[in-house]
């Protein structure tokens, strides 16, 4: 547990977009945190940082920053190939530990990481900045609420058209891919659902999962799956980079239906509740998701409680991830 009145201390390891646009500003103004370090190999992204950021430790070694002794918990956001090995090397230097999404590749990773950061006793949270929007708050008060009836299905969608094809997003031997990098919050976001409507502490898994990608050059550019559950409720996940984009999600039930615009997205707007023939739009505020995000987190360890997002959440995610690709292979096998 970290002294409850100081400032938790962050390092940041790669000077990622997300990072120096986001991130990074988001820990300044956290009132529970401060932005102590930064590790990049890249000399022209250290001489950038020491402009944009001055009075922020910048080091050209990821080592160097966990030997540290002031760093409290580092902010991961480097290529998906790499979430584990550095996950692991934080850990194992007593630091807690904020990843970018997808957390691992696969679930075996998802496991091994938990238990070394269960072994040395850090927390370890996956990035789903989305999570803490006042728009996420809105939904479940919706379907916590019973407006809906009993929720039959669930769609959600976010894709973009990408034609920058030189950018880590196109690069298979980083782990890129529409589903690994956009597809994991409408996986995420249909288990955060099914969780709510089951009402209990325990995490829902799909009993079946079918699914349909476009792969090109090594990664899916489009990719789409269909998960029942148990209870028999049908979910429909949808994701890529070759088409206009589409952020969405609609919730439906026996007796209305609920449209989220923008829902992994902290920008005002509103919802759509239809219940028969009667419309009415539920106003969502602008959230700075990223602050209220590091927030959390820092006072999750500063009281020793539990963070927004637990790792049973994030093996799950990770299983369903699995599971789709290896519907979408078997789908390709039959063709």
């Amino acid at each position: 547990m970290i002294d409850p009145n100081r400032k938790v201390r962050w390092g940041v390891l790669g000077y990622a977009h997300v990072a120096r646009e986001w991130v990074m500003p988001a820990i300044q103004g956290a009132d529970n945190s401060e932005l102590w370090a930064l590790a990049s190999r890249d000399p022209a992204k250290i001489a950038e940082c020491n402009k944009r950021y001055p009075g922020v430790r910048a080091v050209p070694d990821y080592e160097e920053l966990l030997r540290d002794p002031e760093v409290d918990a580092v902010y991961i956001p480097l290529p998906n190939t790499l979430h584990k090995e550095w996950v692991i090397r934080a850990a194992e230097r007593g630091k807690h530990i904020l990843c970018e999404k997808p957390l691992c590749l696969n679930a075996a990773e998802c496991r091994e990481m938990i238990a070394v950061c269960t072994r040395h006793g850090v927390r370890l949270m996956e990035a789903f900045m989305y999570r803490y929007t006042d728009r996420v708050r809105r939904v479940l008060e919706v379907v916590r609420s019973g407006a809906l009836g009993e929720i039959k299905f669930i769609e959600a969608n976010t894709r973009s058209l990408l034609t920058d094809r030189t950018t880590i997003r196109f690069k298979p031997e980083l782990g890129s891919g529409s589903l690994y990098d956009m597809g994991c919050y409408p996986v995420n976001f249909t288990g955060l659902i099914a969780d709510t409507i089951a009402g209990t502490t325990g995490i829902v898994q799909p009993a079946s999962i079918s699914a349909e990608c476009v792969r090109t050059e090594g990664i899916d550019e489009i990719f789409s799956g269909v998960m029942r559950y148990p209870s028999g409720l049908i979910a429909a996940v949808n994701c890529g980079f070759n088409a206009h984009r589409r952020v969405f999600a609609e919730i439906v039930g026996t007796r209305g239906v609920l449209h989220v615009p923008d829902t992994f997205y902290g920008e005002p707007g509103a919802l759509t509740l239809t219940l028969g023939g009667e419309r009415r739009e539920i106003p969502v505020a602008a959230s700075n998701c990223f602050r209220l995000e590091i927030e959390d987190f820092a006072d999750a360890l500063r009281r020793d409680r539990p963070t927004l997002l637990g790792m049973p959440e994030s093996l799950r995610n990770a299983e369903v991830i699995n599971r789709l690709f290896e519907a979408a292979r078997k789908t390709e096998k039959m063709q």
